[in-house]
């Protein structure tokens, strides 16, 4: 992160400003970047939640899919020393924040609420710096998933896939009906998603556990992985030429209005499909990517705590945190955003039929070592290597790269320092 030479940086550039002074009223500002439909609904919900305990919420939205915009906002609060109480962070970013000394302690919060009996390991442990909680766990995405309009499917006389022979077989027929066959913003984060998505599906969950995670180069250069960027080339010809730059809410948005049949992206976009008023089974469909249907990759939204001074603020800090972990937040954060709840014990009742099969499926991928931390989402690789990553698949999804030459790139790309 090496936030003292960025600091150096943005003082020349006239970015840093003074801390501002404290709020004589108890207040949480927070920096997050829910701010498409169904997310913007569901952190609405938590600013409720706070109002209603007597502390004032201080809304610091940065639009961007993927959080790159937000990271920036953060970094220059922090070299300012006027860090919000909490961002929206996850995965490794976490233990890079914690290396810089600047997040607080929640542990009063999760022993109060008994958080460790509420997690599961592999959630509380993404929570945790050195031992100590730092940030609350919002949600648990799945990223696996493929979305579908069944009216469109319908229209061109196709079937639900469950492989990639299927799924091709699919979008011919889609394609052939006048439609876009795989709805996609051309934006690297994106690309990355489905490409994760394609190694998993053909490479199953060890390899993609070797290849994306452990980062072994025999994998990240074998036929597998190959196959892997041929199967992608073969989805790049099924995506529109005005791809390109568009944000995924709008990709979504071509399934719910029918104007295109599938998309590749995780469980938020259902959020999307409900706020359209959509009924899962009947509107819209959500199934496994092809060839994923055993393997469950995972994507933990999570608001991590930043050292604050005031008193006041500490306390408000740690009723936020609270707050987050609470079953009422939990399940309505959930019903809006399309995801899962990251603690136990939360009633189903309420959550169709997509997230239960999301719940069932999480689990089942649990016991048979299949749950897997989504490169593309920042869950599994410090963020220089996923960078560096994410740029060979940008490049193979806006050239004429070869899948030779692209795992080169990868197996080059996945020894960056």
């Amino acid at each position: 992160m090496k936030i003292k030479q960025l600091k150096f940086f943005l003082a020349a550039a006239g970015l840093v400003t003074l801390a501002g002074v404290a709020q004589a009223a108890p207040q949480v500002e927070v920096l997050h970047y829910w701010t498409s439909g169904g997310e913007a609904k569901s952190i609405a919900e938590l600013k409720k939640m706070m109002e209603a305990k007597g502390v004032v919420w201080k809304d610091f939205a940065v639009a961007g899919g993927a959080g790159e915009n937000a990271t920036t906002a953060l970094k220059a609060r922090v070299i300012a020393n006027s860090p919000p109480t909490a961002a929206q962070i996850k995965g490794p970013a976490i233990q890079e924040w914690g290396n810089e000394g600047v997040l607080a302690n929640i542990d009063s919060a999760a022993s109060a609420g008994k958080w460790d009996s509420l997690l599961p390991p592999v959630i509380s442990n993404v929570m945790k710096y050195k031992g100590h909680y730092v940030a609350a766990p919002v949600n648990v995405h799945r990223v696996n998933w493929l979305w579908i309009n069944p009216a469109v499917l319908a229209k061109a006389g196709a079937k639900t896939p469950t492989n990639f022979d299927e799924f091709f077989a699919a979008a011919d027929k889609i394609k052939k009906a006048g439609l876009v066959a795989i709805a996609h913003g051309g934006q690297p984060w994106q690309d990355t998603t489905i490409f994760e998505t394609v190694v998993l599906g053909v490479g199953g969950a060890d390899f993609y556990n070797k290849s994306l995670v452990k980062l072994d180069q025999a994998s990240l250069t074998s036929p597998t992985m190959i196959k892997s960027f041929e199967t992608l080339a073969k989805i790049k010809t099924y995506i529109d030429k005005d791809a390109a730059g568009r944000d995924w809410n709008l990709a979504t948005a071509m399934v719910i209005n029918g104007k295109a049949g599938m998309q590749f992206m995780g469980d938020w976009a259902k959020g999307e499909f409900t706020a359209a008023g959509k009924v899962a089974g009947k509107d819209f469909l959500c199934v496994a990517a092809p060839g994923t249907e055993k393997s469950f990759t995972f994507n933990i939204d999570s608001l991590a705590m930043f050292t604050v001074k005031n008193p006041e603020e500490q306390k408000a800090q740690l009723t936020l945190a609270s707050a987050v972990m609470s079953p009422e937040f939990q399940e309505v954060f959930n019903l809006n955003k399309g995801s899962i709840p990251a603690r136990a014990n939360i009633a189903r009742t309420k959550f169709d039929s997509c997230a239960t099969k999301s719940m069932d499926d999480m689990a089942a991928s649990n016991k048979g070592n299949a749950l897997l931390p989504s490169l593309a989402h920042g869950m599994a690789l410090d963020s220089a290597k996923a960078g560096a990553i994410q740029d060979v698949v940008a490049k193979f999804m806006n050239s004429a790269m070869t899948p030779q030459a692209a795992v080169q790139a990868l197996a080059k790309a996945a020894k960056t320092q």
